[in-house]
């Protein structure tokens, strides 16, 4: 929607009703009552020079590529971001067609469904994550309403154990999808806790036809042991939200908790460096590492990002032009000193306040 956000604001509730607000979501801070001065200062801000369209190439300013990817959860999802300049996709959430349903989409609704995404991407990456049902996407036909701890529980891969042949099927019908397009068509399991569960998924995929398997890395188990997963698979792609959600054993979903859920704790950076490491410590060249979570989407974030070795960041397609225009102004090898600043930080705060005033030039992007 366009529209600056900023949760956890420690304060808000206090302020009186009516009160002017100034909200600055990329560098969380809300302002009551604003002088004069933070007038001036926001009205240069909403009259400087926008943010030129991305162009479709996402590099520092050295020329080491990063490519730039959206995350989509349909047809229209996917003409939009290309329509942005999107180097391709690095997660489509297959959610979309089985939510609100009480049966299991049929093989033709599914390969339908995927062909309209693939479709909008020929020749291009298309990374499709397998159904991740559970927890805070309940299905009728796949998940226990009952279960007393559904975020620790049978969610994502692991409900193929529970009910065989629903992952199965949506394979085949992604490989059904992906022979009928000119995408290049790349399949990730959600969940994935120990290399062998990379394994059993690898295996599925080469049984349905599909030659490139990875996992998401969304626990710590997954990242302290990412060498041994990507010896089964050909890449991972890491889900900041559930793996900050999990390293720091803080519900997401609950505003109290904002602070622990914030991608930028270097306990969960630390974590990225990990699963960066593991892909380099098992083949060379290393088995490619993405992001796929909201961190991708905040630029400074995106460098540092860039800095600790992850090979391509996706986002929603409305943080493109951002992320693009300040990985250009940096080279590789001042993300990798923007990287230290936010791993050897204190907190969250701390390391995203370091890396910031490292990029003055956030302020004249209006970043």
């Amino acid at each position: 929607m366009g529209l600056p956000a900023v949760v956890a604001a420690a304060g808000a509730t206090a302020i009186a009703s009516g009160t002017e607000v100034f909200v600055d979501g990329s560098a969380g801070i809300v302002l009551a009552g604003p002088s004069e001065a933070d007038r001036s200062a926001a009205a240069a801000y909403a009259a400087r020079e926008a943010l030129p369209a991305f162009d479709g190439t996402g590099t520092t300013a050295d020329g080491h590529l990063v490519p730039l990817l959206a995350n989509v959860g349909d047809g229209e999802g996917a003409l939009a971001a290309a329509a942005a300049g999107a180097e391709g996709v690095g997660l489509l959430r297959t959610e979309f067609c089985f939510l609100n349903r009480e049966q299991e989409p049929s093989f033709e609704e599914q390969t339908a469904a995927y062909q309209a995404v693939f479709a909008a991407f020929p020749g291009k990456k298309v990374v499709v994550r397998t159904l991740d049902a559970g927890a805070d996407k309940p299905l009728p036909f796949l998940t226990d309403a009952t279960e007393p701890n559904p975020a620790l529980g049978v969610r994502g891969y692991r409900t193929d154990k529970a009910h065989p042949g629903v992952l199965e099927r949506q394979l085949q019908a992604i490989a059904a999808a992906a022979e009928q397009a000119e995408a290049e068509v790349w399949v990730m399991a959600p969940m994935v806790s120990t290399a062998a569960e990379a394994r059993h998924f690898a295996g599925l995929c080469e049984a349905a036809g599909l030659k490139t398997p990875g996992v998401m890395v969304e626990v710590p188990s997954a990242a302290l042991t990412a060498g041994a997963i990507l010896e089964a698979v050909d890449f991972a792609s890491i889900g900041t939200n559930d793996l900050t959600q999990y390293t720091m054993a803080a519900d997401r979903q609950l505003g109290p908790l904002a602070e622990l859920t914030d991608p930028w704790q270097p306990a969960v950076l630390q974590l990225i460096k990990a699963t960066v490491d593991g892909a380099a410590a098992t083949h060379q060249p290393p088995k490619p590492v993405g992001v796929c979570g909201e961190a991708a989407a905040d630029p400074a974030l995106a460098v540092v990002l860039a800095g600790l070795g992850v090979n391509s960041l996706s986002m929603n397609a409305r943080a493109l032009p951002g992320v693009a225009a300040l990985l250009r102004t940096v080279t590789l090898d001042q993300a990798q000193d923007a990287a230290r600043l936010a791993v050897t930080a204190d907190s969250a705060e701390a390391a995203k306040a370091k890396v910031r005033a490292n990029l003055p030039l956030l302020e004249t992007l209006g970043l």
